[in-house]
């Protein structure tokens, strides 16, 4: 009999933890998920990886054990939330597809900001209609791990507007967006000084016709949009100027097994990228930046931005690098 009740018992106390914890989930849910912000030295995000269904609420409530913290989810068209400590910021998300997403840190805390992500798993049936689009730089083939410099450089900084004045029939072809985004500054130079018409200009005519052709590729908006990014993401380590002199910029030169940014021997980091630098810039394509920004740069410190900006945003990005390049007008 003592038997009997006691399987009884063990019977009805695993039905019970069977029902409990999703109930304890759904509570969870309902009351909200609080989730700790750290400097990623210290912890980063606790809990860092969630799950949700589509169209199921999730809500959040934030706080931070050290320093103000900024919450955001890339891809989203939702404003951060700010963290500040001892006290709780309250989000609610609902996610309209399935996927992986990505969550961020938006303040820049420390050197190691950019490692403060985690995921939001948001499961659902997937709509086999939209297949996933390879980035330009993939389909073309680019290698943008490669050594490259331009074999030339402008005297002077190029500009747009000079390019704009010369009023020269430039071939349609070297004037597409296709063109523009798969081709150096240097492989239009080069195209435009062989051509007949054009011999009579000088050299720095040709590289005022380039920048005049990029500018014209893009938008005063998309460039204005690609300075805000680069201000609120890029600047703290490739500088305002884009000099790659930002204020993290000598942290991360320091090389590998640096303890300030809690590396292991292996790992490195590098003075980042100089987009002032003609010799680099002006043999990169569109294309080549893009990869750059959306893949990073694979042990050299750079962050991969592709699971938090839209194509769009990085497009925006790369149009506004091009300013460190060109005299292009940019609006305050």
């Amino acid at each position: 009999m003592i038997k009997e009740w006691l399987a009884r018992g063990v019977i009805i106390l695993g039905l019970a933890m069977v029902i409990s914890i999703p109930a304890a989930n759904l509570w969870q849910q309902s009351q909200g998920i609080v989730m700790h912000a750290r400097m990623a030295e210290t912890g980063g995000w606790t809990p860092e990886n969630l799950t949700i269904a589509v169209g199921k609420p999730l809500h959040l409530r934030l706080t931070s054990d050290d320093v103000t913290h900024g919450f955001a989810v890339g891809q989203l068209d939702q404003p951060a939330v700010d963290i500040n400590p001892g006290e709780m910021s309250d989000i609610t998300l609902v996610f309209s597809k399935p996927g992986k997403y990505t969550f961020y840190c938006t303040r820049w805390c420390s050197v190691n900001h950019w490692r403060m992500r985690g995921t939001i798993e948001v499961t659902g049936p997937i709509d086999k209609a939209e297949p996933a689009k390879s980035p330009l730089y993939v389909r073309l083939g680019l290698n943008i791990d490669a050594d490259h410099k331009a074999s030339l450089t402008p005297l002077q900084l190029p500009s747009a507007w000079r390019g704009a004045l010369l009023n020269q029939n430039i071939p349609e072809t070297y004037k597409s967006h296709d063109y523009y985004l798969s081709h150096t500054p240097l492989d239009l130079w080069l195209a435009l000084s062989s051509e007949p018409v054009l011999k009579k200009l000088s050299d720095q005519d040709v590289w005022d016709l380039a920048a005049w052709v990029w500018q014209s590729n893009t938008t005063p908006e998309e460039v204005q949009a690609g300075k805000q990014l680069f201000t609120a993401n890029c600047a703290a380590c490739h500088g305002e100027s884009g000099a790659g002199n930002g204020v993290f910029a000598d942290q991360l030169a320091v090389g590998s097994g640096n303890k300030a940014l809690n590396q292991t021997m292996g790992e490195q980091t590098q003075c980042p990228a100089n987009f002032t630098d003609a010799l680099r810039m002006l043999s990169a394509s569109p294309a080549h930046l893009q990869g750059k920004i959306i893949r990073g740069g694979m042990g050299t410190g750079m962050p991969s931005w592709g699971a938090i900006f839209t194509e769009d945003q990085t497009w925006a990005l790369v149009a506004y690098l091009w300013t460190f390049q060109f005299q292009i007008e940019v609006y305050p």
